[in-house]
């Protein structure tokens, strides 16, 4: 039986994309693109923003609500270390990005591929960890006032990070992500985040997957 569809996994569908879509994006370079290089690294930049901020509101708001119900501490410390190490995949392969974006060199394309693929597998692992043993601990509080707290937290940001956030999720999205969405966001004010509010990802970033800046 399928899982069922959580904001939790909309987030996950949007990381495993992008990273697979980077990944793609770096098979076949071309000797000394470094505008592709930089384009690829302005991607990059959003959605570590992007999965830096899914995984510090985690250890911020939800494992310690999680904790206090009861939830393994073991299980909520290994998710704090597969975070800690997570965030130093990303930041290894911002760093490999920045050199290709300064070189163009086929050499430094190869040198971000593998930090792209060592990235993905540990990020793939910890998404896997995390829907497979911690959302099932977490689904019959779903309507209790611990975790109604919980969301109301989640759901501080400033309007243009939430914009840009909901224009990121819908970017490429599969059907079942969609329909989810439509069903916890009413379809008028998802509409106004994701093409008004957050407009500047869809006009600066998402372009960034499909269209390099220079291909003769």
């Amino acid at each position: 039986m399928a899982a069922s569809m959580t904001m939790n996994r909309v987030i996950h569908a949007a990381v495993r994309r992008d990273l697979q879509r980077l990944s793609a994006a770096l098979d076949d370079w071309r000797e000394g693109d470094r505008a592709r290089g930089g384009e690829l690294e302005r991607a990059f930049a959003n959605l570590r923003a992007e999965l830096t901020h899914h995984h510090e509101t985690e250890d911020a708001y939800i494992w310690p609500m999680l904790a206090s119900v009861g939830v393994d501490r073991e299980l909520l410390t290994a998710m704090e270390s597969e975070h800690e190490a997570m965030a130093e995949a990303l930041a290894q392969t911002s760093t490999a990005l920045g050199a290709l974006a300064a070189s163009g060199s086929t050499t430094d394309a190869a040198a971000a591929s593998a930090s792209v693929g060592r990235t993905r597998e540990i990020t793939e692992r910890h998404l896997r960890h995390e829907e497979d043993e911690l959302e099932p601990q977490l689904e019959p509080h779903h309507d209790s006032p611990e975790w109604k707290a919980v969301e109301k937290k989640l759901r501080s940001r400033p309007v243009g990070e939430i914009g840009r956030f909901f224009a990121w999720l819908t970017d490429g999205a599969e059907e079942p992500e969609r329909r989810f969405l439509r069903s916890t966001v009413p379809p008028p004010v998802l509409a106004v985040f994701t093409r008004l509010i957050g407009r500047r990802y869809t006009r600066e970033v998402a372009p960034l997957w499909r269209t390099p800046t220079s291909r003769h």
